[in-house]
């Protein structure tokens, strides 16, 4: 009986015959075998688009030289991979697309919920599937990660999960922002129970997210070092705004945090959790959501910020429609320009001059396709 390859094998054939050339070839050639891909992949009506991505990419990218660069991934919700190894390939080809960066970013900021039920062996297997990683790695802390064990293994794995650190003139600090208030105790839960109750966003039981006081109190402390004119990039897993409560796409203490940033000229806030493209602008604060590599949220109902370009949803049966990863290039401003590596389709450029004008200049391209 003939053997027949599906189209997703066919796709990962194609995909490292096309890198391995790649690795061969200058920029001439590598724009020659990149057309000729495209052209053996529309003649068989399969979407291998990822050679087009990185021709995209190519060209898109700002005229202005950045004052550097560094790369995102986050929310891979890992399972143990003997229970869903789609998810552990979904990591490996944001870190593929991450080390064929060229020039390789500065760092790779990991923006949380490595695991899906916190479980050690999640865990370690993240941070094993991380180590392929070339550039620098830093980590956050996702509320997936967290509530099984009260973050014990994690910081096991990584360390505080609060920190601050400069960057060439950019100062950068990484929140813990999926703080709950105790649900938990008297209703008797287990550790495991109490996870799974975190692990569904849509309920009513558990407590909003927050940095909570002493979070806050860290962050008052560490920015009073800081020169009011240096750049601030802040990491949360959370928005860090109010974004739609009843599926916690939410952060209870969003307005005390704004209010420590706002005497900063130059603020972004960077975030995973909503599993989408997010656009927002609140005074001096600009904020990007970013995408999963596990699988997309659908907007809100309500709350979605204004200057949010929505992606396209095309197939909602597609295992990678509306995930991807990240790039930012950080300007000579201290702000970044944030291009959304959407897996099979183009990616998505949001520069800070259009959050700057609010909508005003540079707003990307609108999508052709509802999204759902």
């Amino acid at each position: 009986m003939k053997h027949i390859k599906s189209i997703e094998t066919k796709h990962h054939e194609e995909r490292d015959a096309f890198f391995e050339g790649l690795r061969r070839l200058d920029r001439r050639g590598f724009m020659k075998l990149a057309g000729l891909s495209a052209g053996i992949v529309a003649a068989k009506s399969l979407i291998t688009p990822h050679s087009f991505q990185l021709v995209s990419v190519a060209d898109a990218a700002p005229s202005a030289r950045p004052r550097f660069t560094f790369a995102y991934i986050s929310d891979t919700h890992l399972y143990k991979k003997e229970l869903n190894d789609r998810f552990v390939r979904s990591i490996l080809r944001a870190v593929d697309d991450v080390n064929r960066l060229d020039p390789q970013p500065d760092f790779v900021l990991f923006g949380g919920d490595l695991a899906q039920l916190g479980k050690k062996e999640e865990l370690d297997l993240g941070r094993e599937l991380l180590k392929s990683v070339k550039a620098p790695v830093r980590m956050m802390v996702g509320e997936h990660d967290w509530f099984l064990d009260m973050g014990e293994h994690w910081r096991t794995n990584f360390g505080e999960p609060q920190y601050s650190f400069d960057h060439k003139g950019v100062h950068f600090v990484t929140l813990m922002s999926v703080n709950e208030k105790d649900f938990w105790t008297e209703r008797g839960m287990t550790p495991e129970e109490r996870m799974q109750t975190v692990a569904g966003l849509d309920n009513g039981v558990q407590s909003r997210f927050e940095v909570g006081a002493a979070g806050r109190e860290w962050l008052k402390q560490d920015l009073a070092k800081v020169d009011k004119k240096t750049p601030l990039i802040i990491f949360s897993h959370s928005p860090l705004y109010k974004y739609y409560r009843p599926w916690n796409f939410w952060t209870e203490d969003a307005d005390e945090i704004q209010a420590l940033l706002r005497p900063f000229e130059n603020v972004t806030v960077i975030h995973g959790h909503t599993h989408q493209m997010l656009s927002n602008q609140i005074g001096n604060i600009q904020f990007h959501g970013m995408l999963s590599t596990a699988w997309p949220w659908p907007y809100a109902p309500e709350g979605l910020p204004s200057l949010t370009v929505q992606m396209n949803r095309a197939d909602p049966f597609s295992n990678f429609d509306g995930c991807g990863d990240g790039r930012f290039d950080v300007t000579a401003e201290g702000l970044a320009d944030k291009l959304y590596n959407l897996w099979d389709r183009d990616p998505v450029t949001v520069r800070s001059s259009y959050l700057a004008s609010k909508g005003k200049k540079d707003r990307p391209a609108a999508t052709k396709l509802p999204s759902y």
